[in-house]
């Protein structure tokens, strides 16, 4: 494998999803490369607590469904500052063609695996089936966008040392947030997803002002937006922004 294609396989590293070469090749790689040593420490502490941050065990038939549309998504290699780490351009578009396990993907199969995924909901359900129903539903939701054919990604780390990575799905016309480590807000303020139409942010959802580590879909769909936000707004959200971006990332062009 090239190194662009090595850089894809932090997150499947962490929940044990390789064997055999291919397991050996990565580690090979892990040992010279600071950036993945990074995101597989990253990972695997997102996956554990995802995997405890669960209100309600979802049906097995979940988990089925999450690990059977898991398959790849094209993403960005993260940025390095060792030359030797700097793949050259043949191996980035070979490593963008191609189809392996998607990290932060991996890591919500792990959490479904030991009981369910850790997504906020602005007004709790009272009644336990509901709640299960619901959580079942933002999974699948969140599942067909990260597996589609056609999901292409884009990581950034904050300001605040936070990772988040954006995943589009052109056919589907969705979009998945993904973080890790964002700071703990107080207050009553939280964080608002946002599209980028143009310049004009479209609002797109809210996430747990108290959660660090998040996977949710995107409200709406992606029209005509080119990237994504994320700002700080009282309780219940705004219309529109009120501060600068905790976070920014433009989405990938789409692939045939």
């Amino acid at each position: 494998m090239t190194i662009a294609e090595l850089h894809t396989l932090t997150g499947a590293y962490a929940v044990h999803a390789l064997t055999g070469p291919e397991r050996e090749e990565f580690e090979r790689h892990l040992a010279e490369c600071s950036a993945c040593a990074r995101e597989v420490d990253e990972f695997t502490a997102t996956a554990s607590r995802l995997g405890m941050a669960v209100s309600a065990v979802p049906p097995a038939r979940m988990r089925e469904q999450v690990l059977i549309r898991i398959g790849a998504v094209r993403q960005e290699p993260p940025l390095v500052t060792s030359r030797q780490e700097l793949p050259d351009p043949a191996a980035r578009s070979t490593g963008a063609r191609r189809l392996s396990r998607y990290a932060l993907a991996a890591c919500l199969a792990a959490a479904v695996g030991f009981g369910g995924v850790a997504v906020w909901q602005h007004r709790t359900a009272t009644d336990a089936g509901q709640r299960a129903q619901r959580a079942e539903q933002r999974a699948t939701d969140l599942s067909q966008v990260l597996a589609a054919p056609d999901a292409v990604s884009t990581t950034r780390r904050t300001g605040a040392g936070a990772t988040t990575t954006v995943v589009v799905s052109w056919s589907l016309g969705k979009a998945a947030f993904l973080a890790s480590g964002m700071p703990a807000l107080s207050g009553g303020r939280m964080y608002e997803l946002w599209f980028d139409d143009a310049g004009t942010m479209r609002p797109a959802g809210l996430m747990d002002p108290a959660v660090s580590d998040q996977a949710v879909v995107l409200d709406g769909r992606v029209g005509v937006a080119s990237a994504m936000g994320v700002t700080v707004e009282p309780a219940g959200g705004s219309a529109h922004p009120t501060g600068d971006p905790v976070a920014l990332l433009t989405f990938p062009a789409g692939h045939g």
